[in-house]
């Protein structure tokens, strides 16, 4: 079963598309489950100011990063490092409990984008 919430992200995400010219890029997958989740963001004064993605997965993978960018838009960067699984979890509501790792993922992406922008701000 489904929540509206997630089957709404899952229809209209608002934060779909790769991204122009990014600050941070983050990838992770879970090639036995088939999920592969793309993170981008634009920083500004270490605040995500932009974020989109790109996910090759099921319902709940696209509707999972589809929250964890709207939980982490206008983020400090270490407060949205903290952005953890069973939030966003919490925030879409009702799923499998199978399909849960698609947070996680999400979580990892996202953790993945920041470290790939700081490596490059101190370039």
């Amino acid at each position: 079963m489904y929540s509206k919430t997630l089957i709404e992200h899952f229809k209209n995400p608002k934060h779909v598309g790769e991204m122009k010219n990014p600050d941070g890029v983050g990838e992770e997958g879970n090639m036995r489950c088939g999920d592969i989740m793309k993170i981008f963001i634009k920083v500004k004064k270490d605040v995500i100011v932009d974020i989109s993605f790109l996910t090759y997965g099921c319902m709940a993978a696209i509707a999972a990063s589809d929250m964890m960018c709207e939980m982490a838009k206008g983020k400090k960067l270490d407060d949205a490092m903290k952005i953890s699984y069973k939030e966003i979890v919490n925030h879409l509501g009702e799923m499998p409990k199978i399909k849960y790792h698609c947070s996680v993922l999400g979580t990892q992406a996202l953790k993945n984008a920041i470290k790939n922008y700081r490596k490059n701000e101190n370039k």
